[in-house]
This record gives C-alpha cells, sequence and structure tokens, in this order.
C-alpha cells in the first residue's frame, strides 16, 4: 500500500477539523470577542506582555510545543502497528488538542493571561492550585530534562547540525533587533536566515573541520577523556552544560530578544521541513513495510498507545504553553483559534510525517520487525529510524542522503531547543509562583528562580541509571513524561469543562476528550506505577516510581476535586469580565 494515501486521508481530515470544527468551537462554545482587550494590551511590558502578530505568535507558539515529543511518541508508538497509531494522532488531534490548546490560551486571555496553574485556584480551590503547581513543575521538569537529553545525543550523532543550530542565535536576536526596534518586517529577514542556516548545514554535511565533534574532541568513540568518562559521556555533559547555559540566557531575556524571532524562523524552517517530507514523499512514493497491526507484542498497545504517542495526538504542556507565554502575546482574542486550534494541526501533521517516515523505511516487514524486536528496543531506536526515515523522503527530492539526515536533525534540534527554553521560563514562573505562595521570597527573583530551574534540570538529565549508564535520566524518564503529560492535559480540558459550565455554555465538547483521556492515562499510570517501576515488581526503578506515584496521587486528589466542583459549579462564580 502507498503510504501517499495515509497523507491523504491526514490532511483531509485536519483541513475539515480547522475549518468547521475549530470554528464551532470559536463561535459556540469559546464566544471569541474580537474587542475583547487582551492581556498582551491590558498589561504590556516589553517583556512578557507583547501584542504580537498571529503569524509571529502562531509561529511561537508551534514550534514551542512541536518538540521531539510528537517525532519520538508516534515513532515508537508504531511498534503496535501503524493504524492505531494514525488514527490517535488523527482524531485526538481534531477533537482533543485543537480543543484543548486552544481552550487553555482562551481561558488564560480571560484571566489576566494567568497560567491553568494559578487559574486552579479560582476554579477548584487553593489546594487544587498547589497540587496541579507541582505537578506542573515535576512534568516542565522531565520536558526540560527529555529535550535536553534529546538535543545532546543529536549533537554527539550529528555533528554537521551543531554549526546550523548556533548560528540561529545571532541571527535570531538581530532579526528581533531589526523588528522591535527599527520597525522592520521579520519576514524576509526570517527567510534570509534559514536560508543561511542551511547552507551552514550543507557546509558542514561536507567539511569535516566546521563539524563539531565532541566526541572527536574527547579523543574518539571508546577513549577515556577525563574523571574516568569516556569520550562520549563526557560530549554529553559538555552538551549539557552548554545547554543549560544557553537556556539560563535565553529564559531570562525579553520574548522579542530572541523568544520570538527565532521561533519564527523555526516556524519557516518547520514550513520548509514539512514541504520537503510531504514533497518527497509524493515523489518517492514509499510502500508502507511496517504492519497494520503487531499481534506479537510483547506489551499489549491498551492503554500504553495513549501515552506513549502523546504531544503527537494531544499534550498538556501545549496548554503550559499557550497559557504561560502565548496568552501573553496575543493581540486579538479572534487570533486564538489561529494560534490555538492551528497549532495543534500542526503538531498532528508533524506526528503524521514521522509515522509514515518510519513505517516506509524499512526494506521489508520483516526488517522492521526486527528493529522494532520489543516495546524497549521501539523505545531505543524510535527517534534514530525516523530521522533515517525523513532523510530518505528528502532524499527523493535529490538532496544527498547525509545532507538530508543533517538537515532533518537541525529541524529536530531547532524544535527541540525552542521547547526546552520555553519550558524554562515557565518552570520560572511556576517557582516564582510557589516562592510567592510560601513567602520564600528569594525564589520570586527572576534569576534564582532561573537559577533552581536550570540546575535541577541539568542534575536529573544526568543521572547515571541503568544499562544506558552516564547521562540516562532524560531517557529514562520518557514513559513517566508520556503519562504525566497526559494526565496534565486532561485536567486542564477539566479546567476549561468548569469555566465553560459557569458561563452558561456547553461544556461537553471538553468533557467527552477529558473523560477518555484521564481514564485511559490513570490506568497506564497505575499499570506502570504498580507493576512495572514498584520495588516489588521484577525490573523496579527508584526514580520512576517515586516521581510517578507522587503525580497519581496528586492527580487522583485534583481530579476529584474537580469533578466535585464541574457537578457543583454556579453559572457565573467567575465574573464575565473574567
Amino acid at each position: 500500500m502507498s503510504a501517499i494515501w495515509l497523507a491523504v486521508a491526514g490532511g483531509i481530515i485536519f483541513i475539515l477539523g480547522y475549518k468547521y470544527y475549530s470554528k464551532f468551537i470559536a463561535e459556540k462554545i469559546y464566544r471569541l470577542d474580537p474587542n475583547y482587550k487582551t492581556p498582551a494590551h491590558q498589561y504590556k511590558d516589553g517583556v512578557d506582555f507583547v501584542p504580537t502578530n498571529k503569524f509571529v505568535l502562531w509561529g511561537h507558539h508551534f514550534t514551542s510545543v512541536a518538540g521531539a515529543a510528537p517525532i519520538v511518541g508516534p515513532a515508537i508508538a508504531v511498534y503496535w502497528g501503524w493504524l492505531p497509531a494514525l488514527l490517535w494522532v488523527l482524531l485526538g488531534t481534531v477533537f482533543a488538542a485543537g480543543v484543548h490548546d486552544f481552550g487553555t490560551l482562551v481561558l488564560s486571555v480571560r484571566n489576566k493571561g494567568q497560567s491553568v496553574g494559578t487559574l486552579a485556584n479560582k476554579l477548584i480551590g487553593q489546594r487544587a492550585k498547589i497540587l496541579f503547581l507541582f505537578i506542573i513543575l515535576l512534568l516542565v521538569l522531565m520536558v526540560n530534562a527529555v529535550f535536553a537529553w534529546v538535543i545532546a545525543n543529536l549533537f554527539i550523532s550529528f555533528p554537521a547540525s551543531v554549526l546550523s543550530v548556533f548560528i540561529q542565535i545571532p541571527l535570531a536576536i538581530w532579526i528581533g533587533y531589526s523588528v522591535y526596534k527599527r520597525k522592520k518586517s521579520m519576514l524576509l529577514p526570517s527567510v534570509v536566515a534559514l536560508g543561511v542556516m542551511y547552507l551552514a548545514a550543507i557546509v558542514a554535511s561536507y567539511v569535516p573541520a566546521l563539524q563539531i565533534d565532541m566526541v572527536r574532541y574527547f579523543g574518539g568513540e571508546g577513549a577515556t577523556a577525563f574523571f574516568g568518562l569516556d569520550a562520549t559521556a563526557m560530549s554529553f555533559f559538555v552538551w549539557i552544560i552548554v545547554l543549560m547555559v544557553y537556556v539560563y540566557i535565553a529564559s531570562t531575556l525579553p520574548v522579542w530578544k530572541l523568544l520570538q524571532p527565532r521561533d519564527y524562523i523555526n516556524s519557516h524552517q518547520l514550513i520548509v521541513g514539512l514541504a520537503l517530507l510531504y514533497l518527497g514523499l509524493l515523489f518517492t512514493n514509499p510502500d508502507i513495510t511496517a504492519p497494520v497491526s503487531n499481534n506479537t507484542a510483547d506489551t499489549s498497545w491498551f492503554p500504553l498507545l495513549f501515552i506513549t504517542i502523546a504531544c503527537g495526538a494531544i499534550s498538556g504542556f501545549h496548554g503550559l504553553v499557550a497559557s504561560g507565554t502565548s496568552s501573553k502575546q496575543l493581540d486579538k482574542e479572534t487570533d486564538a483559534r489561529f494560534v490555538g486550534y492551528l497549532g495543534a494541526v500542526g503538531e498532528g501533521s508533524l506526528a503524521l510525517i514521522a509515522i509514515i517516515a518510519v513505517i516506509t523505511f524499512f526494506p521489508s516487514t520483516a526488517e522492521f520487525s526486527a528493529t522494532y524486536s520489543g516495546f524497549t528496543a521501539a523505545n531505543g531506536e524510535g527517534l534514530g529510524v525516523f530521522i533515517q526515515g525523513a532523510g530518505a523522503l528528502a532524499s527523493g527530492l535529490g538532496i544527498p542522503a547525509s545532507v538530508a539526515s543533517t538537515i532533518v536533525s537541525v529541524i529536530v534540534v531547532s524544535f527541540a531547543a525552542t521547547t526546552l527554553d520555553s519550558s524554562v521560563r515557565l518552570m520560572r514562573y511556576i517557582i516564582s509562583e510557589l516562592g510567592a505562595e510560601y513567602k520564600v521570597t528569594p525564589l520570586t527573583k527572576t534569576h534564582v528562580a532561573t537559577t533552581a530551574a536550570v540546575v535541577s534540570s541539568a542534575a536529573l538529565t544526568l543521572i547515571p541509571q541503568g544499562p544506558n549508564g552516564f547521562g540516562s535520566g532524560g531517557y529514562l524518564l520518557w514513559p513517566l513524561f508520556g503519562t504525566s503529560n497526559q494526565l496534565l492535559a486532561g485536567i486542564s480540558l477539566l479546567l476549561i469543562a468548569i469555566w465553560l459550565k459557569r458561563q452558561g455554555r456547553n461544556y461537553w465538547p471538553a468533557v467527552i476528550p477529558m473523560a477518555f483521556l484521564m481514564f485511559m492515562t490513570l490506568y497506564a499510570m497505575f499499570l506502570q506505577v504498580m507493576t512495572q517501576w514498584a520495588p516489588w515488581a521484577g525490573e523496579s526503578d527508584w526514580l520512576l516510581f517515586i516521581f510517578g506515584a507522587i503525580i497519581f496521587v496528586f492527580a487522583l486528589w485534583i481530579m476529584f476535586t474537580a469533578a466535585s466542583a464541574l457537578m457543583n459549579s454556579n453559572k457565573d462564580r467567575i465574573s464575565r469580565s473574567a
């Protein structure tokens, strides 16, 4: 079967979802008001609250949420067969992610740009707010660890991508200065910057001297570097330190200086990347060699599929971005449909091509099965298979395989880095909120909160544990990242439902995906915590068990509190202006 038919079917479903369902949600459910004065205008400060053109903001929002997760999750989930993964990506994007991302953005805009964690106080009470903030804090901490791990490993595996990624930083700062100080257009400079990045990637692919290969600098693979670490482990350590220094600076700068222009460049990069892959798919017309369903899988797809795909179908982290940074930059409330729902559709499109790249990469079903021999093997191989598969699609346009792989890795790293520094910024907000709540004044300071976020993220990423040894913390946290991420999405949908009910509106478009998501995720988390990670399990893991048990208990507590608030809520307990 030709994979083109999957792309066509997915594209049609996404277009119909945005054209009709998002319009229904915007007009009948959220009731967007073009004259509403958004927080970006109410609290304009030039740092966090900055009225932003919807195309630029979409670029920030999309690239902040479109990190490595919508690639990694689907690339692992095809282990159970391509059909279950495809159906959840398409249906989850249209009926769950779109409502969630769009809704958290509107909810925050209607409440002074506050985060969903803070809004839990208004909607379900002070205790639930604190528990919710702690869940969010743990989630963004895991996001930081997972994405830092991904970036460092891609830098090690694809050293030709490093130059291109780092060139983007001064280019973005130049664009930010040109736009906000000299009132220039952002479009042309962003396109030029993207051209420079890809030129650097192409040149570096052919010139080894321009490849920043840390492993080679430390003596080559297998060589002993410092402190008993081999060259690979030492390279990983150095890259984590470099990344943490970068995100410290990036997350404390005003959004217009680096965050917005870099994200706008990445939005073009995403469009170019998706175009390359989908056009490559059209020209290569590859057959699907992966099985429709895997009847010999060593784990059941139910309910693990729904937490493995994570961001490819719906993600609680998207709500953190929507309510944490995007809501503070929304120029008009009616822009929320374009930014929020279309951002979710873009994420789904990325997950769709990730599935296609993996299931068409192998010459035969037997070779797919040999690589995806078990769920653990799928976790270890998924991202690498995607990059090779995506490179194979892009090479259908006449791009040399080595250059195609470098460009794909640049795209993945750029998105992961965007998510990483947005996540650190969000973590700083949360630490400051908790500091204010518990009257720990130093934590309310920007640089103290950022330091706490960066140091804890680096420590978690560098945890030496498991068969992968030094620096495996980010990798080991992936299973828990999926469950906690989906729990956060379910709780956020519950908050949206409570708000809608108190406004006297139809809240079922939020309740239905929320109920499905909470059941699947809590069920999956219970199985993992109690039968896989617990001390009495055959392959126990104390790190995952402790984190998982805390999040599971907090989530149950919040869910029961919020469900009670939903059933007993009275119309207009939040003011009409909220």
